[in-house]
């Protein structure tokens, strides 16, 4: 049985595993910086502390603040998702309000899509906005599959920065 957790240093094992089968790279949805520290203990628990003040930043080059939350499975670190608390044009145009990831080895048992639909839940029963935007990649059918299945309403098809297209989905999250 899945669950969304607060992140928690104890997790580090566990997450150290899911950041190897992800290539040691970005892990969507995790709130990873290129200058986080994930491969030693002591750095793993400061960028936890960093996830866990990112509720309350101050809105700062294009960083808003954030929910962040595991998706374990017992003492396994399965995932991660994030809400960002509203959008900047940029986030309207290309990131949305919510990102979440699957470490390969749990893709395709139904992680993502009870997490985004838990996630939309929360929202709407704390008075969040009446819909949230997500994004995928337009190659990334798995993911669409995900967003559709909670709701995800596809608005248009848009190019990225990095040439390549990404879809843009509306969840109207008090009809989950």
């Amino acid at each position: 049985m899945f669950e969304l957790v607060v992140p928690d240093a104890s997790f580090y094992p566990s997450f150290a595993e899911s950041h190897r089968e992800w290539g040691g790279a970005h892990q969507d949805g995790a709130g990873l910086l290129p200058d986080d520290d994930v491969t030693t203990a002591e750095g793993f628990a400061a960028w936890v502390r960093r996830l866990a003040g990112a509720e309350r930043v101050a809105e700062s080059g294009g960083i808003v603040p954030c929910t962040y939350r595991w998706i374990t499975e017992g003492p396994r670190y399965v995932g991660a998702i994030a809400f960002r608390h509203y959008l900047t044009p940029a986030l309207l145009n290309s990131g949305g309000h919510i990102g979440y990831g699957v470490r390969p080895s749990y893709r395709g048992r139904g992680a993502a899509s009870w997490a985004l639909h838990e996630v939309c839940a929360r929202v709407a029963a704390q008075g969040g906005p009446d819909r949230v935007l997500l994004t995928c990649d337009d190659t990334n059918a798995a993911s669409a599959r995900t967003i559709e299945r909670c709701g995800g309403l596809l608005e248009d098809v848009r190019m990225g920065g990095n040439g390549r297209n990404f879809r843009r989905y509306w969840i109207d999250v008090a009809r989950i």
